[in-house]
C-alpha cells in the first residue's frame, strides 16, 4: 500500500458518497451521472493508492463489465434504472472479485427489503401504478457493508 492515510480517505470518501447517493435516490429516484463518474475516478485513485497489479486491475475491470451486463439485462426487463446499472458496475472497480460477489449478495438482500418497504409505502399511501423502488439504497448498503469491513480491518492492525 503506497499511502495508508490516502487509502483510508478514499474509502471514507466513497462511504460518504454512497450515503449522499442513497438519500438523493430516495428523494428523486435518480442517480446522477456525476456520482457514477466520481465513483469510477475514486476507484482509479484507489488502485494507485493500493499499488494494484495489472492482473488485479484487469480482474476488477472484468467484474465491472460482468456486473454491467447482468444489470443491463435487469434494466431491459424494466426492474432497474440506468443509474443503478452504472453505479453497481462502477462499484465493482473498488473490490476484488470475491468481495464483488459478496456485494451482489448483500445488495440483493437489501434490495428485497427496500422493495418490500417501497411496496408497503405505496399501498399505505394508496398510490396508483406500480411502486417506485430507490434501488440505490440497496446498492449503498452493499458498498457500505464492504467498506465497513475495510474500516474495521484498518483499526485491527
Amino acid at each position: 500500500m503506497m499511502n495508508a492515510d490516502f487509502t483510508f480517505l478514499l474509502n471514507a470518501g466513497l462511504a460518504l458518497l454512497m450515503l449522499y447517493m442513497a438519500v438523493r435516490d430516495v428523494q428523486t429516484y435518480r442517480i446522477a451521472n456525476w456520482i457514477v463518474g466520481a465513483t469510477i475516478l475514486g476507484a482509479l485513485a484507489y488502485w494507485v493508492s493500493i499499488d494494484i497489479s495489472l492482473t488485479g486491475a484487469l480482474i476488477r475491470l472484468g467484474m465491472a463489465v460482468l456486473v454491467f451486463a447482468i444489470f443491463a439485462g435487469m434494466y431491459a426487463l424494466g426492474v432497474m434504472g440506468g443509474g443503478d446499472v452504472k453505479l453497481a458496475a462502477a462499484l465493482a472497480l473498488w473490490f476484488p472479485w470475491t468481495s464483488t460477489v459478496e456485494f451482489f449478495v448483500i445488495m440483493s438482500i437489501a434490495g428485497g427489503l427496500v422493495s418490500m418497504a417501497a411496496f408497503i409505502n405505496h399501498k399505505i399511501r394508496q398510490k396508483d401504478g406500480k411502486a417506485e423502488v430507490p434501488y440505490g439504497v440497496a446498492i449503498a448498503v452493499g458498498a457500505l457493508w464492504l467498506l465497513t469491513q475495510r474500516f474495521l480491518n484498518h483499526f485491527a492492525g
